[in-house]
């Protein structure tokens, strides 16, 4: 459904009327929807319509129940999206009768009988009052050109107070005549044409506002006045820009990106504007060293200025002669297994100079390795060891390389004092020594931002908009995204290629756009999907244990949102539409030759001004910081799981004895740093049992398989020292042979029990004897 819906009604057909009197209502009913098409961007719906052409039909009858049905439909749709602005225009016959001594006001249609105390074919203005008072549009505009049409006004003024308290809602309403009056036709709708046209106006648009004052200039030979009544914040309601263009050059929460792979099929160069002097400070460093470190608040730009200032600037080769002959690899973020993303740009690593060798082999004068997102490297990988060896590869090809590499790292500049916890191969003093930090842009710079982009799709901008979302986002440098999420908001919101301030206004500024848009969409699930969205973004949240330290967002695998409360498929119904509302971010990420499907928070400003997510991270945060490390030791073990899952597949061993000797060294206490125990496990059993914030499915089955080792361990350990002790200690050939066969009574009891369980539990409990 389109954002601006008109319903345009002519009616020629009355029984009472004589032949020779000819109207000409459904020919000034036309000539308004064709207005309102041209310039107006207004979806028309004309009434009495003509089959097969878009006409008003000036030979048909139009009867109450259609204008009525059709009426209510415009201000009240029972489906769909609710349009931003609808518009009713109406010419034809108008009547005014009295019952018990109260005047009221009428909309005659073809079926109108006049009989006493009949209200057949008459559709009442009170009833239209009723209709636009309970309609959920926010912008209501009605033209009424017909007799009387001044009762309108009537019931307004009755109920003005109330009518004024709904501040959110913008009205303009014509009448041809006063109320007690008879109105001429062709008087109202030539002056509207006239009004209404924007091409004879400086500015190219008319607004309710600025239409009321050119309509009471035009001079009628007619006793007839109009009457015109405009409510709340302006309405565009013509414009000779046209209708909205088909690129927006803004990217939201979105960065403004360049691959240099595909450099043909990346656009987001042309659009990006305010960040001339800290990528000429980006190019210093660059020119001069091979390690670079571009540092800044989240929001504030870091990525667009790596990826669409630095590297499309190097491709270009203008700024670094002969840059455009370096090799230019696509950025990558560190995710949860940093080598491995590592390899997928660079191939197979498995010693810390393979990552040298490899760059030394390529045959141009530099390499460029940009790392986005860095911090991950803390809040996903969660593997020390991993992480020091993924520093080790990096550091070492920088000390070893020289000028041939040039090696950026792109990070949130409060994950800066995480670099220096530990040696991490001297990372936290490369990145002292090698910096450039993202500051809040000038005002000079904001004002690129918004124009710049928009006069390259000649989109206009209000210049009072400008000021007011400069004024709001000058205090912190992350709210950079939140004027990019702000002014895509207004270009997806706007039907005309045009930015007004009243559109800002109800937009609810930069600060409210992205929390109002999140209500709006989290509103409009069912109480079922309510909870699942609840639920989805508690776990894509990744809660500081320090409460001054700004929460950060974390990726999910799709599958691990799957519980037992909630279905795969209502699970990924919701995040297709948080998806689709862009409020979380779908991908793919590949693990050892497989595709999964991960799920990430679009942008960490939704964490910072969404109240509703905020209340929710209050209200469950010491369960959510007991539930972190349990999820966390939890993938930990299955990625253990993973690495060695292939062996159970290919065993040669017996299919039912294998299963059993893996479980008996699991029982025995091998690898045992993979499961939990004593505090840990007691607190991870307590925290399963409680309702309200559930682990994921894997973290649950790791739970229940920790609490089957520490069940069984003791027996196990028991059998395991009668065989030493009949080894060693002389207790001789039948207590061995005893402890052997207790020893399998008891292997077979914990088969029969695993067996009991459902099956994706027995996959999980074998998968994690293999592993160990």
């Amino acid at each position: 459904m389109t954002k601006r819906q008109a319903l345009v009604i002519g009616i020629n057909q009355y029984p009472f009327d004589e032949k020779e009197r000819k109207l000409t209502a459904a020919e000034d009913a036309e000539k308004i929807a064709q207005l309102l098409e041209t310039f107006g961007s207004f979806e028309v719906h004309r009434l009495p319509s003509k089959e097969d052409v878009r006409e008003v039909d000036s030979e048909k009858n139009l009867d109450l129940k259609e204008l009525e049905d059709a009426i209510t439909q415009l201000f009240q749709p029972k489906s769909g999206i609710i349009p931003e602005t609808v518009l009713l225009f109406f010419a034809g016959h108008g009547w005014r009768s009295e019952k018990d001594g109260q005047p009221e006001g009428f909309l005659v249609t073809s079926d109108a009988l006049f009989q006493p105390d009949s209200e057949d074919g008459l559709f009442s203005l009170k009833s239209l009052h009723q209709i636009l008072k309970n309609s959920p549009v926010r912008q209501q505009i009605v033209w009424l050109d017909c007799c009387h049409s001044g009762e309108l006004f009537n019931f307004i003024e009755q109920n003005l107070a109330e009518f004024e308290q709904q501040r959110d809602f913008d009205r303009c309403f014509i009448a041809a005549c006063r109320e007690f009056q008879v109105a001429y036709g062709g008087v109202l709708t030539p002056a509207l044409l006239q009004a209404l046209d924007p091409t004879n106006k400086d500015d190219g648009r008319v607004t309710n506002y600025t239409l009321k004052p050119r309509l009471e200039a035009i001079p009628n030979n007619v006793s007839q006045h109009f009457i015109v009544s405009n409510i709340g914040s302006q309405i565009i309601l013509t414009y000779k820009g046209g209708v909205r263009g088909k690129i927006c050059p803004y990217k939201g929460l979105k960065y403004f990106d360049f691959n240099p792979i595909q450099p043909e099929k990346s656009e987001d160069h042309r659009y990006f504007y305010g960040r001339t002097e800290l990528t000429e400070q980006i190019f210093k460093k660059v020119r001069t060293g091979n390690f670079l470190a571009v540092l800044g608040a989240s929001g504030s730009g870091k990525s667009s200025v790596v990826r669409a200032g630095l590297l499309y600037q190097l491709y270009l080769g203008k700024m670094i002669p002969g840059s455009d002959r370096w090799t230019i690899y696509q950025p990558f973020t560190p995710g949860i297994d940093p080598i491995k993303s590592l390899e997928q740009v660079v191939g197979k690593l498995t010693a810390p100079d393979d990552l040298v060798h490899f760059i030394e082999r390529i045959p141009t004068e530099r390499v460029v390795l940009v790392i986005d997102q860095f911090e991950e490297i803390f809040t996903q990988c969660r593997d020390e060891k991993e992480r020091q060896k993924f520093f080790a590869y990096l550091m070492g090809a920088v000390e070893r390389l020289g000028n041939k590499l040039c090696l950026v790292l792109v990070m949130r500049d409060d994950f800066q004092h995480k670099c220096g916890e530990q040696e991490y191969a001297g990372l936290a003093n490369k990145i002292d020594n090698n910096l450039v930090r993202v500051q809040r842009m000038n005002r000079q710079d904001l004002q690129e931002v918004i124009l710049k982009p928009a006069e390259l799709v000649e989109l206009e901008i209000d210049g009072d908009l400008v000021k007011q979302m400069i004024a709001h986002v000058s205090d912190s440098p992350g709210d950079l995204a939140l004027l990019q999420y702000t002014l895509t908001q207004l270009w997806d919101n706007s039907s005309f290629n045009i930015l007004t301030i009243s559109d800002y206004t109800s937009l609810g500024g930069v600060q409210k756009a992205l929390g109002n848009h999140a209500d709006t969409v989290y509103d409009s699930l069912s109480s079922e999907e309510q909870k699942v969205a609840r639920r989805i973004f508690l776990e894509l949240t990744r809660l500081s244990e320090d409460e001054n330290t700004p929460n950060t967002r974390q990726q999910v695998w799709l599958k691990d949102l799957v519980n037992s409360q909630q279905s795969e498929e209502l699970v990924n119904k919701v995040v297709q539409c948080l998806a689709d509302a862009k409020l979380v971010v779908t991908s793919e990420q590949e693990l050892d030759r497989k595709r999964v499907a991960v799920v990430n928070i679009v942008h960490e400003t939704l964490i910072r001004n969404w109240g509703l997510l905020d209340g929710w991270l209050k209200e469950n945060r010491e369960a959510l910081i007991i539930k972190q490390p349990i999820e966390d030791a939890a993938k930990e073990w299955r990625e253990q799981d993973k690495n060695n899952h292939h062996q159970l597949s290919h065993s040669k061993q017996n299919k039912l004895i294998a299963p059993f000797i893996h479980y008996f060294s699991l029982l025995a206490g091998e690898n045992r740093s993979y499961l939990l125990s004593g505090k840990q496990l007691k607190q991870a059993a307590n925290f399963i049992e409680q309702e309200g914030i559930p682990l994921s499915k894997v973290a649950k089955d790791f739970v229940i398989l920790s609490l089957q080792r520490r069940k069984y361990s003791r027996n196990t350990y028991i059998c395991v020292g009668i065989f030493l002790l009949s080894i060693f200690g002389g207790l001789g050939t039948k207590l061995y042979f005893q402890s052997r066969v207790s020893l399998s009574q008891n292997l077979v009891k914990q088969a029969e029990d695993l067996r009991k369980q459902p099956a994706e539990f027995q996959t999980s409990m074998l998968l994690a004897m293999e592993a160990v």
